[in-house]
């Protein structure tokens, strides 16, 4: 283990839009009184760390390190920090600071993702000007707050993708109350429909994976899936009508699918957003006052649903499926990731 505060950082950053990141150095912000220096060990690769080197939502700051499914080891931490010990094992998702004050209308609901004076992992700015940098790294310095410490029970190698994927898909889960009994769709198994499975069967319900890859469906069974649609085949879709409480949408679907999907939906059911594709979606009122369906959207986890999540996923033996490159293949793995082969996350070794 490296001891000590690190004075500049290595990583991997892009340098300007496209699927390519190299070898660069970055003086990081000063270590606060509340701040936690992190050795990373691993780092997995989101669908979000890829739309962002390429643009897709927008012109990144740069040069940009992504990666914000993220575990290593404490090394130094700031005076005030009381709940880390040097040398923890911990995690880092998608967030790395909020005010988390009582008076802040979405901290004090849980909803510490929208706080006005929020900071993503990457590509965004401290109130002191610095840029945050993420993952891909050989180290992070982020609030106390937003470092987690992990379970016993989880295997650090493979944890990452429950910082981000895994509280994305588990945060909706428990806003919406999803419960024993309920019959839950999750369209899209990858990345996160995969844990999305799991997460859905440890709550109790009836659960159905839907995908257009047959090929997936021992797989899905196995995660904890009730049944298997293959959404490529009229018949077995055609039998999805009026069936669903929930239908987590994990993929990045058009407006003519979402069409079909609210016929999916029992009355009163839910259609919750994970995946952000690009361009707009389009409806027809009629398509939700017919069918009485709400279309909602979820972005992350807070620091107390991220919590859970990993005690949740400690608790109900839930685990990412992945693939590991060494970081000095970063390159080829967010390759393999954009042309969709990862089965089912990718996690880079530090």
């Amino acid at each position: 283990m490296v001891e000590g505060k690190i004075n500049e950082i290595h990583g991997w950053a892009a340098k300007e839009v496209g699927i390519k990141v190299e070898p660069w150095s970055y003086t990081p912000r000063p270590l606060g009184p509340n701040d936690v220096e992190i050795k990373i060990e691993y780092s997995g690769i989101c669908g979000s760390d890829l739309h962002t080197l390429k643009g897709e939502w927008g012109a990144p700051m740069l040069p940009a390190i992504v990666g914000h499914e993220i575990v290593g080891r404490v090394i130094t931490k700031g005076e005030a920090v009381s709940t880390l010990a040097e040398g923890d094992i911990v995690g880092v998702g998608a967030q790395a600071y909020a005010c988390l004050q009582k008076d802040c209308s979405p901290c004090s609901r849980d909803l510490d993702p929208h706080c006005p004076h929020k900071v993503a992992t990457y590509t965004d700015k401290y109130a002191d000007g610095a840029q945050s940098q993420g993952g891909y790294s050989e180290a992070v310095r982020v609030d106390a707050n937003y470092v987690f410490k992990l379970p016993k029970a989880l295997d650090p190698a493979t944890a990452a993708p429950l910082m981000c994927a895994g509280t994305t898909v588990f945060a909706p889960m428990l806003r919406q109350g999803v419960k024993k009994g309920d019959r839950v769709g999750v369209i899209g198994i990858g990345g996160l429909g995969h844990l999305a499975l799991q997460y859905a069967r440890a709550l109790g319900a009836e659960v159905y994976a839907i995908s257009h890859s047959p090929r997936k469906r021992d797989t899905c069974l196995e995660l904890g899936a009730s049944h298997f649609v293959d959404s490529s085949d009229k018949e077995q879709t055609a039998g999805l009508a009026r069936k669903l409480n929930f239908l987590f949408v994990t993929s990045n679907s058009r407006s003519n699918q979402y069409n079909e999907y609210l016929n999916w939906m029992d009355f009163e059911g839910k259609i919750v957003m994970l995946a952000a594709p690009v361009g707009q979606l389009t409806f027809s009122p009629f398509e939700f006052l017919l069918n009485e369906v709400a279309v909602t959207g979820s972005l992350i986890g807070g620091v107390n649903v991220l919590r859970k999540a990993l005690e949740f996923a400690a608790e109900h033996n839930i685990r990412p499926v992945v693939e590991t490159f060494p970081i000095e293949q970063v390159n080829e793995a967010l390759q393999r990731m954009d042309d969709g082969k990862a089965h089912y996350r990718i996690v880079l070794t530090h």
